[in-house]
């Protein structure tokens, strides 16, 4: 490992096989092989799964499911519990896997992980929770609901969080009773044979939870199969609405997340040192491939006022060292949008005043995928780079008169997944929230993930389907309600329920 990366890159080529019933096992179809975005060397291969492989996995899962279902949610949440305690055992190996194929530092690798297992211990929790609740409707007429699980679900996971994301479904999809099928991305499927050792050591039945390597085909091959129920996504918008489409006309339940452009909106009277950290960092952090980043900045005022928050901001970004406090970006191809993207932004007006393109790669790595922090200044509502999401370590400043025109500005993209305020004004802050259109907004935070039990998603093209993905607003997706209404003896008097 060089001394100037944070992440320990496998020195070998592993073998990223599929898990299905309790083993794993090579696909039958074309070889892929993985790419370390940190230093553009083979990290990993796999041989994709077909669809009659596809088959033979969704039917072992629909029979242990059947088992499955009948276990008390107590001794589910016991197997998930083992869960946790190995994945925290083997945090730094796990987080240092996925860093490797996925560009991240190690920082954020941890952190990934932790996020998932905070969802893992929501899971653990749901046996606390009120689930069903009988009430006496009528003399001698009671009411009740069962929560039951749909059979067996499947999830399809982007390339950005290979634990996070994946973990957010994992754990509540298995505590209600369901099987499960993971397709992670084909670019960082590494991290998945560790997950799946986790839940075999853990004492998970076989056949509860399968992972199936491959690409299109593959995804296709598992939304179309009559087995899966449900079906979960991350990922682009337009794969979102294609993946939801598809599930849908097969009568499926589908909660596919898409894209994002995130704003901030930045007053005035914004503390200095947390606006200049906090807008920093959520355009920087996972090197903007997150679709929680902040994508454009907001500046609400005079430039008089406003140019101390864009100096903090300007400051902590170029601090940042790539390797260490910054990771790689996914693929060179990407690279070279981004850059093509500054390019673009450039010609049309914008004022760069950091720029990311020219930015050093760590020793040892300068064949992997690099590109600093860039900021983008007066740039235009309804440019490229205002309205594009291009996934990178790039921010967009657009000058605003007042709050009203910010709110214009953000309410006109497509996307509505998270939108924050930094401000010291109670009155204003309140008043992006009411006019924010996202599922997600955020008030001198960055990034404005919520915690559990609060769910995670998004609205608008951020979003395909209902409810949300993580959190009690996850718990109807992941599972049917039964209503039962119970009545044993004759009552003499008469209703309408009689």
């Amino acid at each position: 490992m060089s001394s100037s990366i944070s992440v320990k890159i496998p020195s070998q080529v592993i073998s990223c096989q599929n898990f299905v019933n309790g083993k794993f096992v090579n696909g039958s179809g074309e070889k892929i092989q993985v790419v370390s975005p940190y230093n553009g060397k083979p990290i990993g291969e796999f041989f994709s799964t077909t669809s009659a492989e596809v088959n033979l996995a969704a039917s072992a899962a629909a029979s242990a499911q059947k088992l499955w279902a009948d276990v008390p949610m107590k001794e589910r949440t016991k197997v998930m519990f083992n869960f946790r305690n190995i994945l925290l055992r083997d945090l730094e190996e796990i987080a240092h896997l996925k860093s490797a194929e996925s560009g991240k530092n190690l920082d954020e690798g941890r952190a990934g992980l932790m996020k998932g297992v905070e969802v893992l211990e929501f899971a653990i929790a749901l046996q606390n929770l009120d689930l069903g609740g009988r009430v006496e409707v009528s003399r001698g007429v009671s009411c009740e609901y069962r929560r039951e699980a749909v059979g067996v679900v499947a999830n399809i996971t982007p390339f950005n969080f290979p634990a996070m994301v994946p973990m957010w479904t994992i754990p509540i999809a298995l505590t209600l009773g369901n099987a499960y099928i993971w397709k992670p991305s084909e670019k960082t499927p590494l991290t998945s044979l560790k997950i799946a050792s986790a839940l075999k050591e853990a004492g998970l039945p076989d056949g509860l939870f399968q992972v199936l390597q491959g690409t299109k085909e593959t995804v296709e091959a598992i939304i179309d199969n009559p087995n899966v129920k449900a079906i979960g996504f991350v990922g682009s918008t337009k794969i979102a609405k294609a993946i939801y489409d598809r599930g849908t006309q097969l009568g499926k339940r589908v909660l596919a997340l898409g894209g994002a452009k995130n704003h901030i909106v930045l007053l005035p009277d914004a503390n200095p040192d947390m606006a200049g950290v906090g807008i920093s960092d959520s355009f920087t952090g996972c090197a903007g491939q997150r679709c929680m980043a902040a994508s454009v900045l907001l500046v609400v005022g005079e430039r008089k006022d406003t140019e101390k928050h864009i100096e903090k901001i300007i400051a902590r970004a170029s601090s940042l060292k790539l390797g260490m406090d910054m990771g790689a970006i996914i693929t060179k191809a990407q690279v070279k949008f981004l850059h093509e993207a500054i390019t673009s932004a450039e010609k049309a007006g914008a004022k760069i005043l950091l720029d990311g393109r020219g930015a050093v790669a760590p020793a040892g790595m300068e064949e992997g995928n690099w590109i600093g922090p860039t900021i983008l200044d007066d740039i235009q509502p309804g440019s490229e780079a205002a309205k594009v999401e291009l996934f990178g370590p790039i921010i967009s400043i657009i000058r605003c008169p007042d709050i009203t025109h910010a709110m214009e500005i953000e309410n006109s993209v497509e996307y509505g997944n998270a939108c924050s305020v930094f401000t010291s004004n109670g009155a204003l802050a309140e008043k992006v929230i009411k006019m924010a259109s996202t599922g997600m907004v955020g008030v001198n935070v960055g990034v404005p993930v919520p915690r559990e039990p609060f769910s995670f998603g998004g609205i608008n093209a951020s979003k395909f389907g209902h409810g949300d993905i993580t959190g009690i607003h996850s718990l109807d997706f992941w599972s049917n309600i039964k209503k039962v209404t119970v009545k044993w003896e004759k009552q003499n008097d008469n209703n309408w329920m009689s």
